[in-house]
């Protein structure tokens, strides 16, 4: 029996995802007998334009970058978004907040005419995505679970509940009550609740759950003395794309 051919690329990330796919050790060997892996820059140096399933990490920010993620998408059969950049834009949106030729400026100064630059998109924006795996940087976990669905044909069982439903399953303090601003009441779980876990506010980096309470919680926001506000910039961290949803 032929085994699936998979690639992995990168577009603008730092590419963290694909290294936490390195670490998981024993379960990528027996992976590895389930697929036959023809291109991953971070692991190996041949590379082949042949592949079943492409796991794409990163998101769109250069006109360049529309045709090669089109063109993997017509080589893939599946196509899956790998971390925040390629599920929701991640970090790279923090400049769709800004004019691009500012942003042009600020970061390369006297040189900024000779880089190209554009609003940054998820790659959902530009071709179909089959499947996605969340978080910066992804639950390694998770991709174990996701690959191996798609392997045996089965849909993914990715959480569409919130991360407070983890972080009370951890028997964690809300933070709250410690005047912490958290994205955790209306953000994906599945990363085990690992910030507020260690008295950090969630910010958002697995996307909002498909129907977000956001009335919810901007009423829990002010209940504290927060504000929607202080709310979306902690969101905009990583989903500036989706900045609407929540006002």
């Amino acid at each position: 029996m032929t085994k699936p051919r998979v690639a992995f690329f990168s577009f603008s990330s730092c590419e963290g995802c694909q290294l936490v796919v390195l670490t998981i050790e024993e379960q990528l060997l027996e992976l590895v007998n389930l697929i036959d892996i023809v291109s991953f820059r971070e692991a190996m140096s041949e590379k082949s334009e042949d592949y079943d399933i492409a796991f794409v990490e990163g998101s769109i920010t250069r006109t360049s970058e529309i045709e090669r993620i089109k063109k993997i998408r017509d080589t893939a059969k599946v196509v899956i978004a790998l971390g925040a950049c390629a599920t929701i834009g991640g970090i790279n949106s923090l400049k769709n907040q800004f004019e691009m030729d500012k942003v042009k400026e600020i970061v390369y100064g006297k040189m900024a005419n000779d880089y190209e630059t554009i609003p940054t998109r998820p790659i959902e924006a530009v071709i179909k995505v089959d499947y996605w795996i969340q978080g910066c940087p992804i639950d390694k976990d998770e991709f174990v679970e996701v690959t191996k669905a798609i392997l045996l044909g089965k849909k993914p069982r990715i959480p569409d509940y919130p991360v407070c439903v983890e972080c009370q399953m951890r028997e964690n303090v809300c933070l709250f009550e410690k005047g912490i601003v958290c994205m955790g009441p209306v953000t994906r779980a599945g990363c085990k609740a690992i910030c507020p876990t260690y008295n950090d506010g969630c910010t958002g980096c697995r996307g909002l759950i498909d129907d977000p309470n956001l009335s919810s919680h901007k009423n829990l926001l002010s209940e504290h003395g927060l504000t929607v506000d202080e709310a979306i910039s902690q969101y905009m961290l990583f989903g500036g794309n989706s900045k609407e949803k929540y006002e």
